[in-house]
């Protein structure tokens, strides 16, 4: 896709100015669900009257379903409706749920009566017409978050030129200050979202987050006409199942050894600035998918369906969709790890000094600013100072290398881990010298130790995730921009739910390190370092992955020339 142009060649669609419709829209929409993903607990326990597990699991099955969804999005955007109007559709599914929602916090017949005190088996919980309200805005916002997270970094991408040398460095720029949006956003959500719900209400959080959604789609919208926008390309999937199915029926047939034996689009066919996926050596089984004979050997009387014989090019991209699996399959276990920061170092939190000043503590659901604030610190002075001077020393656009951005991030990830066991054997020190073991009286010890461990994974998370956006989306083939963009999203979600079996795994062998519902006696400390082991572990795998990887090659085909684009290397 090529920028478009006026007749003395300023440019009138994309570049910078249009992706900051996006930047808005990120974090307008970020505030809302990470102002959710903090405190959703507390509203389930005391206004659903949900127990402490059924609240916990609720979450968890809350945001883990949000990131896996985005598959969905992603497909819908790549295949039926272009990235601006699913993220426009879908924020307005998102903008219905929380509709959904605060008209349920207003009205307390929509609510089961109020629990006072510790919620016992006698309490009323939301069930029946209740419930079902709930769970319909809940997953009403998953639904939309999930198209939204799918198209819309895929939209800001699309308005840099990939191809053209020139945009790179914007392009990997747009990165870097997407995260910075998204972090912006979601500083704001875990303070003054979470105090408006505990303080004013969750009638009025569940309003304001409404309130976000619509500014977000109303921003975005302003920014139409200058959005270089995708035309949907077919159902990947779909090209991707004809690769598999030709293949098989070419299981028999030697694979051949030459690129002129495979079939392709020719130069004459090829449209302007259609994208060519070179052949490679990995997974050749799939080449059979491309072979232009019968099974005697003679050539087709008349061009097959693309059930029988595809394209170098659709077969590629499947190889492409194999070898990134691997890959998002080895950052899951960084997500496992953030999960602990969401639960276990939040409840560490509210055992320890939260106070800022003599009047003033930090809200439990609001300890996640610390990592946010670290993000924000370190988001600019790693676009601005450390990019430009590693394109100096290495040449690369992007100053290193994507997968090597997200290894570097999940080293930071294991060490942020082995910091968190040495904090909380300080902890349980300091609750041990004062006779605190079983008492809920706050520690003497300042909630801004988890800083250390907050900012380590802060640094973790800016490393990885945006590394994660850009390399799915730079690898991916064009027709499924935003389906690769999702996949990348995913590794949350199952960093979510493994979240969940990595705890239960880790009380059945240990004989209960998390099981005292007391921080004080369990071995939280145990759980972190064997994190940190199964994280170091972990990017051993990585290294195999990604030194294993083999970048995409591209040929772009253009009206005055054909274009060569190859990346290599690890």
């Amino acid at each position: 896709m090529g920028l478009s142009r006026d007749g003395d060649g300023k440019q009138r669609h994309g570049g910078t100015r249009a992706a900051l419709f996006v930047y808005a829209m990120e974090g307008l929409e970020n505030m809302s669900f990470v102002s959710n993903a903090v405190s959703l607990v507390i509203y389930f326990f005391g206004y659903m009257n949900f127990g402490l597990t059924k609240s916990a699991t609720t979450l968890t099955n809350f945001m883990g379903t949000s990131f896996l969804l985005t598959l969905l999005g992603g497909f819908i955007s790549d295949t039926y409706l272009s990235r601006f109007k699913t993220c426009v559709i879908f924020g307005c599914i998102e903008l219905l749920g929380y509709v959904l929602l605060t008209l349920q916090a207003s009205f307390p017949s929509w609510r089961p009566a109020p629990c006072h005190g510790q919620i016992t088996n006698q309490c009323e919980q939301a069930e029946g017409g209740q419930a079902a309200i709930l769970y319909a805005g809940l997953y009403m916002v998953a639904l939309g978050t999930s198209g939204v997270k799918a198209a819309l970094p895929a939209l800001g991408a699309d308005q840099f030129d990939e191809n053209d040398p020139r945009e790179l460095p914007a392009l990997s720029s747009f990165f870097n200050w997407f995260l910075f949006s998204l972090t912006v956003g979601a500083a704001v959500g875990v303070t003054l979202v979470v105090w408006i719900s505990t303080n004013q209400g969750w009638d009025w959080g569940f309003g304001v987050c409404a309130v976000s959604i619509l500014f977000a789609v109303v921003f975005l919208s302003m920014g139409r006409s200058s959005f270089r926008n995708n035309v949907p390309g077919g159902s990947a999937l779909t090209r991707i199942l004809q690769v598999l199915v030709a293949s098989a029926r070419n299981w028999r047939r030697p694979v051949p050894a030459m690129i002129d034996e495979l079939h392709e689009v020719d130069d004459k066919e090829a449209a302007p600035n259609t994208e060519l996926l070179q052949r490679t050596d990995q997974f050749r089984f799939l080449d059979r998918a491309a072979i232009t004979t019968n099974p005697d050997g003679t050539p087709y009387s008349t061009t097959p369906s693309s059930w029988r014989m595809c394209t170098v090019t659709q077969v590629e991209e499947t190889k492409i969709l194999l070898r990134m699996v691997p890959i998002i399959l080895s950052t899951v276990c960084m997500n496992i790890c953030l999960a602990q920061l969401q639960t276990f170092s939040v409840q560490q939190g509210t055992t320890m000094d939260t106070r800022i000043a003599a009047h003033f503590r930090i809200p439990s659901a609001s300890l996640p600013i610390i990592p946010l604030l670290f993000m924000m610190l370190l988001i600019p002075i790693y676009d601005r100072f450390f990019v430009p001077l590693a394109r100096r020393l290495t040449g690369i656009p992007t100053g290193i290398r994507h997968l090597q951005r997200i290894g570097v991030g999940l080293v930071l990830s294991a060490i942020s881990m082995a910091v968190a066991g040495f904090i909380e054997r300080r902890r349980k020190s300091v609750a041990v010298e004062h006779g605190l073991v079983d008492s809920a009286a706050p520690l003497p010890i300042s909630v801004f130790w988890l800083s250390f461990q907050y900012g380590i994974f802060g640094a973790a998370d800016m490393f990885t995730l945006v590394g994660l956006l850009e390399f799915f989306y730079a690898e991916s083939s064009a027709g499924m921009k935003s389906l690769s963009t999702a996949i990348s999203w995913c590794s949350l979600g199952l960093g979510y739910f493994g979240s969940s079996v990595t705890v239960e795994v880790v009380n059945k062998v240990s004989g209960g390190w998390l099981a005292e519902n007391n921080l004080n006696r369990d071995r939280l400390d145990y759980f972190y370092w064997l994190l940190a082991g199964l994280s170091a572990v972990n990017f051993g795998v990585y290294l195999v992955c990604a030194s294993w990887y083999r970048y995409k090659k591209v040929e772009m085909k253009s009206l005055e020339k054909v274009e060569e684009k190859e990346v290599t290397g690890f």
